[in-house]
């Protein structure tokens, strides 16, 4: 087993990976995951097309939803570039449409709508009950305690080192191990912290949005994504940003799944500072094949 590299290490890695290059009016470049092979992960291009698009809004402007659609999946062999186009700047809101291509052809669009602050009215629905982060085993300490049922060329890209540090409250549920309600509660975090910008917590958080948010779907039916069983890909995803946080403190990603078929599952979540409030939504429909065995 390799050596685990430092935290500080892995989340600098994270953020030079999604801190975007500006290459002209409204254009920027999202650089290739440093030793990435195969598909680009989802969270990667969505947090990258929000840091490009929030480049283009004016400061006192938030992001406070975002809606993607992946087009086809991209490839960790090369950069990604995102254009802009600047459909309104009214006197509260802003809106804002990217486009993320390779080599000239689309992977996925973006449309980003910005809030500038204001008061209102507020109610928000409760954090659930679970064990703290401290009680629970890593994921990296569950893929290494359930790797014999891994497939032996699979096991080298499921025993890689992620860059956030993530928790699974039930890991038999989440290694696909039983079966049961389709739910799955998961606590993530940055390890290592973080320069206080909140775009680079919006950006990180759009990232690890795209965890666990999928699988849920294939919780009722025991099957797992570490055996190979699971043919999957995103096909929208959508983030509702709802209050401030941090990502390098520990944030509970609650997820459900009210309904799968016709090889697609839809999934909701919402995520919790640790103090319980409720800080951001997603939704994200997915394709879900089941492979032959054998």
């Amino acid at each position: 087993m390799t050596d685990a590299p430092r935290p500080d290490d892995l989340v600098s890695e994270l953020l030079h990976l999604l801190n975007v290059e500006q290459v002209g009016e409204d254009a920027f470049r999202g650089r290739r995951k440093v030793g990435g092979i195969g598909r680009v992960f989802g969270g990667q291009v969505i947090a990258q097309a929000l840091a490009s698009a929030e480049r283009t809004v004016a400061p006192d402007r938030e992001v406070h939803s975002l809606h993607a659609y992946f087009l086809r999946g991209g490839s960790e062999d090369h950069e990604i570039d995102f254009t802009i186009d600047r459909d309104f700047d009214g006197g509260s809101f802003s809106n804002r449409r990217v486009v993320a291509s390779q080599q000239g052809t689309p992977i996925l669009n973006l449309t980003a709508s910005f809030h500038k602050r204001e008061p209102g009215v507020g109610h928000a629905e409760g954090m659930p009950q679970v064990p703290q982060p401290e009680d629970l085993l890593s994921e990296g300490e569950l893929r290494e305690k359930y790797i014999h049922l891994v497939p032996e060329n699979m096991r080298d890209f499921v025993l890689k080192f992620r860059a956030l540090e993530v928790k699974p409250v039930d890991p038999a549920a989440w290694a696909g191990m039983k079966g049961g309600a389709p739910r799955l509660d998961t606590w993530f975090r940055a390890p290592a912290r973080l320069p206080d910008d909140p775009h680079i917590h919006r950006a990180i958080l759009a990232y690890a949005s795209d965890y666990t948010l999928l699988g849920t779907c294939t919780v009722p039916h025991r099957l797992s994504w570490m055996t190979g069983e699971v043919q999957g890909a995103s096909l929208d995803h959508a983030i509702w940003f709802h209050d401030d946080f941090r990502v390098d403190d520990w944030l509970l990603y609650s997820t459900d799944s009210p309904w799968a078929g016709r090889a697609r599952g839809f999934n909701r979540g919402r995520i919790y500072t640790r103090d319980g409030r409720l800080v951001a939504e997603t939704a994200q429909e997915g394709l879900i094949r089941v492979k032959p065995k054998g």
